[in-house]
């Protein structure tokens, strides 16, 4: 259902460089207090970029941001704007980092499911999950995209230190994967997409849902959520991914548009990509326990003690989904 309202914003949309800075203006006179974060950088957050421009009522402006906007932490320089902000995205992994030291951090939404993969070239001598062993594996630590390839190395009952992981930018992935300096990227989407073209008929690539998938959040805090006007617009906001949701499993072209033109990346590897993701406007039953797996990791790499299921379900507040789908 479109609004009538929408259709009389002026919305321009730039094409922007990953490393740049790019959000969806607000209308002349914003309606609405609440303040957007989201990694626009990322076509994870397309859902969002839908619901603000065309189904949130009177519009709502998506400044690129991410968790630390929300609890004041410092922020990523060239990647994310500086601010504050009262919901913002990141995925399941950056909320289980941040919430150590910021334990009133609130998932309340997840708006997509990334579906990582290890894309390698069969010239390594690379044709199963196996032949990683003794392979030269481009990622970066500490990232969702590090916790994806330790799951899979597992899965192949590899042990991590059995591969040689490399730092590498990201947006070097893909050329140092055809200039053969590594053997295989593992990375999420449309990074891996873009090391896939880059290798062509070299190709050979492993995902499963079942080792790991991303899970890309809608974050707040408990002291918004505790602010009646604030929680009233994060209700409509909620309700407008949903929509915005629905309209894009109907009919993508739109959503692919706008994240083509807000991130920047080239619309043949966002269509590529897209395959890759699904769009829940949920909260995954099993969202808990993907958390809990992962906090073993995170403690480790941090060499702490893992926090308990019972500390990591308050992260989880389901009531802004409920009140919005009531």
């Amino acid at each position: 259902m479109m609004l009538d309202l929408v259709k009389r914003l002026f919305i321009s949309f730039a094409a922007m460089a990953l490393t740049g800075c790019a959000t969806v203006p607000s209308p002349a006179e914003p309606t609405s207090p609440l303040r957007l974060r989201a990694n626009t950088g990322a076509i994870e957050s397309a859902p969002i970029l839908l619901a603000a421009r065309d189904y949130f009522p009177g519009g709502l402006e998506v400044r690129r941001g991410a968790i630390p906007n929300l609890v004041g932490a410092e922020n990523i320089p060239g990647v994310f704007e500086p601010g504050p902000a009262d919901v913002a995205t990141h995925a399941e992994t950056q909320a289980l980092r941040y919430s150590l030291k910021n334990p009133e951090i609130r998932i309340i939404l997840t708006v997509t499911e990334g579906h990582y993969r290890v894309v390698a070239r069969k010239s390594a001598g690379i044709a199963t999950l196996a032949d990683l062993k003794g392979k030269r594996i481009g990622t970066l630590p500490g990232t969702s995209a590090a916790y994806f390839l330790n799951r899979m190395l597992l899965s192949a009952n590899i042990s991590p230190q059995d591969v040689d992981i490399v730092k590498v930018p990201i947006a070097e992935l893909a050329p140092q994967l055809a200039a053969q300096t590594i053997d295989a990227v593992a990375i999420w989407d449309p990074y891996g997409e873009r090391a896939a073209v880059a290798i062509g008929e070299d190709l050979v690539s492993f995902s499963d849902r079942a080792v790991y998938r991303e899970i890309f959040n809608l974050n707040t805090t408990a002291e918004k959520l505790a602010d009646p006007v604030l929680r009233a617009e994060m209700v409509k906001l909620v309700r407008a991914i949903i929509a915005a949701t629905a309209d894009m499993k109907r009919a993508p072209a739109r959503a692919q548009q706008i994240a083509t033109h807000v991130t920047g990346f080239d619309p043949a590897e966002v269509s590529g990509a897209w395959s890759h993701m699904v769009f829940p406007a949920s909260l995954p039953d099993d969202l808990l326990d993907v958390m809990v797996e992962e906090e073993k990791w995170l403690a480790e790499q941090a060499e702490r003690p893992a926090r308990s299921r019972e500390q990591l379900a308050k992260l989880i507040d389901s009531s802004v989904l409920e009140e919005a789908l009531r």
